[in-house]
């Protein structure tokens, strides 16, 4: 299934290109997604272990525990985040002819973790296109009180003054948001294997947790396979410009052995 190509319809990239996001059902069957959910979450074990309670965290760390490139360390994480089924979905939803990955991120919510809050991703990334996609696809079944992420449709084009995700994000964003009466969209429940995928600029947050079950998501970022390196305009961008893009000099093709096409 991870080889095949997702029926995708016209109007369904249609649709993404106007509202800057789309749900797809069961990009892959919760059958097929069973191993690489367990060895996304043996990956995670050391990880959660490593962190601080909870209530000792800012903002940002009570949102989620981050996890990132985990498929550099895990043959059955680098199948997964290379497949060619999500790279395909990307591409032809950006309206490009290849993908390269920019990086992988697991994203889980525990029991009682915050929200996240509303911020624009590529804010962090230092990649010259607004060509950019990020799959968000649950490992295990969700639904409302779980933290389903949430999407202000047609935000992809709006210029915000640059921030990270912080408090300060969430109330400007939110009461921005609220102003220009954006629509807001999240669906009730997603299954195990359903997916959505957002651009880059797309104004996105999400509630906390309020269930006694761990929200485990994997994200996929992908880019136009064409992009290029941009010069930082924040420390965050330089900081991802040093890891995720192995260092390239700005002006220089995004195509380190990190970020390899998807076909």
């Amino acid at each position: 299934m991870l080889t095949t190509n997702y029926p995708l319809l016209a109007d369904q990239i249609a649709e993404f290109q106007q509202n800057g996001h789309i749900y797809l059902p069961q990009v892959v069957t919760e059958e097929i997604l069973h191993p690489y959910r367990h060895a996304i979450r043996n990956w995670s074990s050391d990880f959660q272990a490593k962190q601080k309670p909870i209530e000792e965290r800012d903002t940002y760390g009570k949102a989620f525990l981050q996890m990132m490139n985990l498929w550099e360390d895990d043959p059955m994480v680098r199948e997964f985040v290379l497949a060619k089924r999500f790279g395909q979905l990307a591409a032809d939803l950006l309206g490009v002819k290849q993908v390269r990955l920019y990086h992988d991120q697991a994203l889980f919510k525990e029991p009682g973790g915050g929200l996240t809050p509303w911020h624009q991703d590529q804010y962090y990334w230092p990649i010259q296109t607004p060509k950019t996609v990020t799959m968000w696809m649950p490992l295990v079944d969700i639904q409302a009180g779980m933290g389903m992420l949430t999407f202000a449709s047609g935000t992809q084009r709006v210029e915000l003054p640059p921030m990270p995700i912080s408090d300060e994000s969430e109330a400007m964003i939110a009461q921005y948001v609220k102003d220009q009466e954006f629509p807001i969209v999240a669906q009730k429940t997603m299954q195990a294997g359903d997916a959505t995928f957002h651009m880059g600029w797309t104004l996105h947050a999400a509630p906390g947790n309020e269930s006694n079950t761990m929200r485990e998501v994997m994200t996929v970022i992908f880019m136009d396979a064409e992009a290029e390196v941009m010069e930082p305009k924040n420390a965050n961008q330089e900081a991802d410009r040093l890891r995720w893009l192995s260092g390239y000099a700005p002006g220089r093709k995004a195509d380190s052995p990190l970020n390899p096409v998807i076909n």
